[in-house]
C-alpha cells in the first residue's frame, strides 16, 4: 500500500507546488499548498528578504501537521508542498501524522536561483542562500526519497511516482 500522505519538500524554486499539484491529481489526493498556511507576518518577513527562524516556522508547521491529520481523519490521502528544510521541521510535521513520506526535490543553487529570478513569488531569490544553509537532507531513518529536480518535469514526476510505488511495495 502506498503512503497515504506525502510532503513534497525542498528549498524555494524547486517546483514543490507544480510537482505537488500534479502528484495529487495523479494519485487522486488532496493537494495542500503549504505557503497558503503561512501567517501574514511570515509572508511580510520573507517579502522583505528576512529569513524565517524556528519561532516563525513552528506555528506554521503545526498548522500544516494538523491539516494533514484532518485529511487522514476524513479518510483522504494528501500531497503537501512544504519546504520542511530541517529534520526538526519534518518531525514537527510528523506530530500531525507519523507516517509521512517525503519527496525531497533536489537541485543545485545556480539552477534554482535562475528559476526564482523568472517567477513572481513573495520569496525573493536573495533568500535562497539562507534556505540552502538551513537545509538538512533526509536522514536514513526518514521515510522518503531524494528526487533529481534538475531534469524535465515529466522525469521528475516519474521519479516521484516510482519512489512512492517502491515505498508501497515495502509496506
Amino acid at each position: 500500500m502506498r503512503p497515504r500522505h506525502l510532503v513534497v519538500m525542498g528549498v524555494s524554486g524547486t517546483g514543490k507546488t507544480t510537482i505537488g499539484e500534479t502528484l495529487a491529481a495523479r494519485l487522486d489526493s488532496v493537494f495542500v499548498e503549504g505557503d497558503t498556511y503561512h501567517p501574514r507576518a511570515n509572508v511580510e518577513k520573507m517579502s522583505k528578504g528576512i529569513p524565517l527562524d524556528d519561532d516563525d516556522r513552528r506555528p506554521w508547521l503545526d498548522v500544516l501537521g494538523t491539516e494533514i491529520q484532518r485529511q487522514e481523519a476524513l479518510g483522504r490521502t494528501s500531497v503537501t508542498a512544504c519546504s520542511a528544510l530541517r529534520r526538526r521541521y519534518r518531525d514537527w510535521l510528523r506530530d500531525g501524522y507519523a507516517d509521512l513520506f517525503f519527496l525531497h526535490l533536489d537541485a543545485d543553487y545556480d539552477t534554482l536561483h535562475r528559476r526564482m529570478e523568472r517567477r513572481e513569488h513573495f520569496m525573493p531569490a536573495s533568500l535562497l542562500r539562507s534556505q540552502f544553509d538551513t537545509l538538512e537532507p533526509l536522514e536514513t531513518d526518514e521515510a522518503g526519497a531524494a528526487i533529481d529536480d534538475t531534469r524535465p518535469i515529466d522525469a521528475v514526476l516519474t521519479q516521484c511516482l516510482d519512489a512512492v510505488a517502491a515505498q508501497g511495495d515495502r509496506s
